[in-house]
């Protein structure tokens, strides 16, 4: 059974920064593309991230883009993502994802003052 869990979310102020971690069992993590998503309540999932299985081509959602970095260790079975400069707009549950669909409980990022 696919389990992908993530951590790191929390309150922060404007500007500030937060890593998130997903860590997944259950299927053979190295091999899997992964990405980030986000949702706000009343809002469509939103794209943040993608990066390929062995740690490259990562691309990035253009509302993220040289504030966020994406990136694995495929030896911990664990994807990260780095935020940096953080918005208010940043506020979001956010969830890792295979890109065949399954996806974690979510973490809760806030950014407010």
């Amino acid at each position: 059974e696919v389990q992908l869990v993530e951590s790191g979310g929390g309150l922060v102020q404007p500007g500030g920064s937060l890593t998130l971690s997903c860590v997944g069992s259950g299927f053979t993590f190295r091999s899997y593309d992964m990405k980030w998503v986000r949702q706000t309540p009343g809002k469509e999932l939103e794209w943040v991230s993608t990066i390929s299985s062995y740690g490259g081509g990562a691309r990035y959602a253009d509302s993220v883009k040289g504030r966020f970095t994406i990136s694995r260790d495929n030896d911990k079975n664990t994807l990260y993502l780095h935020m940096t400069s953080l918005k208010t707009e940043d506020t979001a549950m956010y969830y890792c994802e295979l890109l065949t669909g399954e996806r974690g409980q979510g973490t809760q990022v806030t950014v407010a003052s």
